[in-house]
């Protein structure tokens, strides 16, 4: 088994958290986790890669282990969370690396891709959305909110940082056959985490900055059309945010973009961290070295 190290590291006074395993010299592999988890999300498909790839799963500013500032003293938007992550990188020396995208890791790991085409070998999108395609109708309460910000339309959405949301996020579109593969410990640590006081309060201004990624939606595109990076669509198909025609549009830009589903919903890797490892190697081994592994 991996070693797997806990680390954390000053971003220009910010302390960031992360998880780091395999060797140092091998294809670097950043993991970038969603709302409203952390990098502990990957604690199934770390180990599961770190003999062939040295991974880093960083936990987002305001998320996890790493630091939650005030609001007063931190804007919480997905350009301020996409600028410190891209500066950990750096100081973490991550100069060239492949990237696995879930949920708000998404719009963070896509800004630093058209920041830095040349940095990225790589994408892996795990019901990581960017197309309208794969908006379900249970983004109406957020772009209520979008499209007039009131306190009202605000505190209509605390609904989705209960306790029981969180649950539901995990096992809604699990099948009954898995559902006993579904560890509490997830859920549970991100309920701890969403209790924090100020917590609420940041992941409502993140639910309202959201739009931001949407409106960047055509300039993701206009990259992938234009850089075509090696991409492979890992899709929980039971997702009741993120729909299937999203991973099916990457195809548009990036004809050769490898697609899969699998029987699941939104947190994929709590029931297919195995199987979602096997195509990951065997991706990255065809994108980075031109050869296919056994699985």
């Amino acid at each position: 088994m991996a070693t797997v190290k806990f680390r954390k590291i000053d971003v220009d006074g910010f302390k960031i958290a992360y998880r780091e395993a395999g060797p140092k010299g091998a294809p670097v592999l950043l993991l970038l986790h969603g709302f409203p988890s952390s990098g502990h999300m990957f604690r199934d498909l770390i180990p599961l890669l770190a003999d062939r790839f040295h991974v880093v799963a960083p936990d987002l500013p305001g998320f996890g282990q790493s630091d939650m500032p005030p609001r007063s003293e931190f804007t919480y938007s997905f350009d301020n969370i996409a600028g410190v992550i891209e500066r950990f990188t750096e100081l973490a020396g991550l100069d060239r690396f492949a990237i696995y995208v879930f949920d708000y890791g998404a719009p963070t790991g896509f800004r630093l891709a058209m920041r830095h085409p040349e940095r990225i070998t790589a994408i892996i999108s795990q019901n990581g959305n960017a197309y309208e395609d794969g908006l379900s109708d249970g983004w109406n309460p957020i772009r209520a909110y979008w499209q007039e910000p009131s306190d009202q339309n605000r505190q209509a959405l605390r609904a989705m940082l209960a306790p029981e949301m969180t649950i539901w996020q995990y096992a809604h579109g699990v099948p009954d056959a898995a559902k006993a593969r579904l560890s509490p410990d997830g859920y549970t640590l991100d309920n701890f985490y969403l209790a924090r006081p100020g917590a609420d309060e940041i992941q409502l201004d993140l639910f309202g900055d959201y739009k931001s990624n949407i409106a960047l939606y055509p300039k993701f595109q206009s990259y992938f059309r234009a850089y075509k990076p090696p991409f492979l669509a890992v899709w929980g198909k039971n997702d009741p945010f993120f729909l299937p025609p999203g991973a099916e549009a990457f195809g548009r830009d990036i004809p050769d973009a490898a697609i899969r589903f699998f029987d699941t919903g939104h947190f994929a890797l709590e029931t297919h961290a195995e199987e979602i490892a096997a195509e990951i190697r065997d991706f990255l081994n065809s994108a980075l070295t031109g050869s296919r592994t056994a699985r």
